[in-house]
């Protein structure tokens, strides 16, 4: 694993959502306040106190998050959130 001390901090987010059922963007932000919501679905989380992004595309009429980028700063800084 290229980041080791993510992979904690991931496993937690992945079992809080697992559990989660968000029906609107309203909801992700009563469970992760600090989560961004952004266009087209998407959601940018912070990982390990803002260290890293976990970016996600979630359809909430089935209650699917789909994973699209995770990364350091550096690298979510070159991408298009809303595309990718």
């Amino acid at each position: 694993m290229k980041h080791p001390e993510t992979e904690q901090p991931l496993r937690a987010w992945y079992a809080n959502v697992k559990r989660a059922d968000w029906k609107t963007p309203s909801d992700v932000k009563a469970t992760y306040r600090n989560a961004s919501i952004i266009g087209n679905n998407r959601v940018v989380f912070n990982v390990k106190g803002n260290s890293y992004r976990l970016v996600t595309a979630i359809d909430y009429q089935y209650g699917i998050v789909y994973i699209r980028f995770v990364g350091t700063h550096q690298t979510y800084n070159k991408i298009n959130v809303a595309t990718i």
